[in-house]
């Protein structure tokens, strides 16, 4: 078996599954398996004898929506999806990134190869194809109201596999035509039911809640990371993630969290200052804030990958017991709540880093560290100031984050004619979840920064109460490589964003 490809249709995937197809690590194949390709094969059938017996089959011989009792004559009904891909063609804002395309390239396909969306091999073939040559549709994030599923935003799926709209391909935005034909390959023609089944799902909001997942969980350990580093910087007391206080409140993500920040300690010291017994709440209660989130994680996780591993379009095509089911599996309510949930979670570790950037920035409250823990030596610091100004910007981008914990699925809207009457707002939530990490991942490059200048001066202090664990040194020594000591004032964008891609790629292996 090829372990740099992933079966579709023999079995359930992973959030890691899409992600790896995502960021290209793997490429996907369809199963040889015979009760998948007979299931496949059953559902075709079924659809073409019920069209042969002109069948009423909503989305195939009627119309969509609240226009279900708009019979669709025999000479139009191959024309069907070829409009419903085009007047869907609406969408707004910016565009997702060529990683979330592929993301939802393959949770569509995922979705599709249940065998309950009476789609042909053809389709099948067109979607494994765009994904393994890395054909990716240009799709605009804005207009998903979340049910009938992501139709907007999926529509431009359906029109590039039929070679309209755009793509990106080999490195370059271009029509969807012109990449196909450089690619060898031919538009295909939607069959009836197939452009209803690329489009009414969930499969946008499902593929971001994946990237969105992958981004938070490691969230939680870089977190966990500059805690250690702040509370040695901060002269704090390494008894505050001491196993047995930990084993009274036994939450297991927060006990994980005390876990690798005692880990990353010399174990038993406690602040030089005696009459200091406790640390502020910021670098005290850290596990108990990141641990929210370590423990969300995995039933955010069962969320998820339920709603990536079903059939979630209208209607069910039960080629094996030959129904028509019809039902609303569109509906991205659970993938709405994991969204709100996560977001929620991950805001609260952006200010949780953004106050302890304020404690190790204020000399009322950093124990001897110089003020804004400028590197200047005296007869300059003066006209120095460090970190100043980066805390106040991650004092913005806190507060934005947290701004964006407003759960999406609450502001639900009746639409099209009150046939969609409620609706999820999954994709909303995931796109804020998503600039929600974002945020939170630029408060955390610049405490990582900030924490790796705080030892650092520690260091040439020589006030350090015992020499940094291998773990703080091997992190202070990764950031030096790139972002040297800050002894004069010097523009820090260009390395807070080098920081920024060092987390998003996951370059540093924290705690295994």
């Amino acid at each position: 078996m090829n372990t740099n490809t992933i079966t579709l249709g023999s079995g359930p995937l992973r959030i890691e599954d899409i992600v790896d197809i995502a960021l290209q690590r793997k490429t996907v194949a369809l199963s040889a398996d015979a009760a998948f390709r007979n299931r496949i094969d059953k559902g075709v059938a079924f659809l073409e004898a019920l069209l042969k017996e002109d069948g009423v089959i909503y989305g195939v011989t009627t119309g969509y929506g609240d226009s279900c009792t708009v019979r669709i004559p025999p000479h139009l009904v191959n024309e069907l999806p070829l409009h419903l891909s085009r007047f869907h063609g609406c969408g707004l804002g910016e565009v997702l990134s060529p990683e979330a395309g592929r993301a939802v390239l393959a949770a569509r396909m995922v979705s599709l190869t249940q065998g309950y969306s009476g789609v042909t091999w053809t389709l099948l073939h067109q979607l494994e194809a765009f994904i393994n040559r890395d054909i990716v549709p240009v799709i605009p994030q804005e207009g998903s109201v979340g049910a009938s599923g992501d139709l907007t935003p999926l529509s431009y799926v359906a029109a590039t596999l039929m070679g309209e709209r755009e793509v990106y391909y080999r490195g370059a935005r271009q029509p969807a035509a012109e990449a196909l034909q450089q690619a060898g390959m031919s538009p295909i023609t939607l069959r009836p039911k197939e452009g209803l089944a690329l489009m009414n799902g969930t499969a946008v909001m499902t593929a971001l809640a994946c990237l969105a997942y992958a981004r938070a969980d490691y969230l939680t350990q870089l977190a966990s990371r500059i805690t250690a580093m702040m509370s040695v910087a901060l002269e704090g007391n390494a008894n505050h993630f001491d196993a047995k206080l930990f084993s009274v409140k036994p939450h297991p993500g927060q006990s994980q969290v005390a876990r690798w920040i005692r880990a990353d300690l010399p174990t038993n010291v406690v602040a030089r200052n005696s009459s200091r017994l406790q640390d502020r709440y910021s670098v005290r209660c850290a596990p108990h804030i990141i641990g929210v989130l370590v423990d969300a994680l995995p039933w955010l996780r069962q969320f998820i990958e339920n709603e990536l591993n079903s059939a979630n379009d209208n209607p069910i095509i039960d080629g094996e017991g030959e129904h028509v089911l019809h039902g609303g599996h569109f509906y991205g309510g659970h993938i709405a709540f994991a969204m709100d949930s996560l977001k929620n979670a991950v805001a609260n570790i952006a200010d949780l880093l953004d106050r302890q950037m304020a404690l190790l920035m204020d000399p009322k409250f950093n124990h001897g560290l110089p003020a804004n823990v400028s590197g200047a030596p005296a007869d300059r610091s003066m006209i120095n100031h460090g970190f100043k100004a980066v805390q106040i910007g991650c004092s913005a981008w806190a507060a934005e984050a947290l701004k964006l914990t407003m759960p999406a699925s609450v502001f639900s809207r009746s639409t099209e004619c009150h046939n969609q009457d409620k609706v999820s707002m999954g994709t909303i939530a995931a796109r804020d979840c998503l600039r929600v990490l974002e945020l939170t991942e630029q408060v955390a490059a610049a405490a990582l920064l900030a924490a790796t200048q705080g030892l650092e001066l520690r260091e040439r202090q020589d006030t350090l109460a015992h020499p940094l664990t291998p773990a703080l040194a091997g992190m202070k020594q990764a950031v030096r490589e790139f972002c040297p000591f800050l002894e004069e004032d010097r523009p820090l964008e260009h390395t807070l964003r080098d920081t920024l891609e060092r987390i998003r790629a996951q370059q540093w292996s924290l705690y295994g």
